[in-house]
């Protein structure tokens, strides 16, 4: 088997010729079942002039303590991590208006990926490992994951157990949950980042940047057809 990149997935075709099998598929959600939160990053950054990348980049920067952490983490209320986020963007040179940019998130969900976690749910322990936040509403989850939640075993929301991905102690926590090992596992993430303590413990790990390529892999991983 090849040795992935940071930012690669392992070569699910090499996997699926292997002798272990897979027991669990675990999906993110924004990126992956859903248009990515960083789609509405650009469109905010394009109608306020700032730099592209800007946002990712400071969600990027101290990313394990920074505001966006804090919140996914449910340590900060709405209103504080406005005032946070904003101080952090002003820092690094910039002006966000936090309210505004948190109402061009939400992505609509990708028919193909939920149909795949239908068919992979009827077949193998499925589990959504997301980092969210609380809204101002007190929802802990975006309303669209929440009608999802029937096609998961397991749920593991950052909001709620108080950690994050990549921290490996949320990937333990799944397996445990579904009482599977790391090695029968494959995760679909859309951030490189998240995927490589995944990999580190063993899990085939598949980055989804186009949902197409990675429903081939995913395919190649469990030996059956998901479209």
């Amino acid at each position: 088997m090849r040795t992935p990149t940071d930012d690669a997935s392992t070569n699910p075709t090499d996997r699926a010729m292997g002798s272990t099998a897979i027991d669990a598929v675990m999906f993110d959600f924004g990126g992956v079942l859903s248009g990515s939160p960083f789609e509405a990053f650009s469109r905010y950054e394009t109608e306020k002039g700032l730099p592209e990348g800007f946002i990712r980049h400071l969600n990027a920067t101290n990313h394990h303590d920074n505001a966006w952490a804090r919140l996914e983490r449910n340590e900060l209320g709405f209103d504080a991590f406005c005032d946070a986020f904003e101080s952090e963007a002003r820092a690094a040179g910039g002006a966000v208006d936090t309210r505004a940019l948190f109402a061009l998130i939400g992505g609509e969900l990708r028919p193909e990926m939920i149909g795949a976690v239908r068919r992979c749910k009827a077949r193998f322990k499925t589990a959504l490992l997301t980092n969210n936040f609380v809204l101002p509403s007190g929802n802990g989850l975006d309303g669209t994951a929440i009608e999802l939640k029937e096609l998961f075993d397991v749920v593991v929301a950052s909001t709620e157990v108080g950690m994050r991905k990549p921290d490996p102690r949320f990937y333990e926590m799944a397996c445990r949950l579904l009482d599977v090992s790391p090695e029968r596992v494959v995760f679909l993430d859309d951030l490189g980042v998240n995927l490589k303590p995944a990999r580190a413990m063993g899990m085939v790990t598949i980055k989804v940047v186009d949902p197409s390529v990675a429903l081939d892999e995913l395919e190649a991983v469990l030996g059956i057809a998901l479209r």
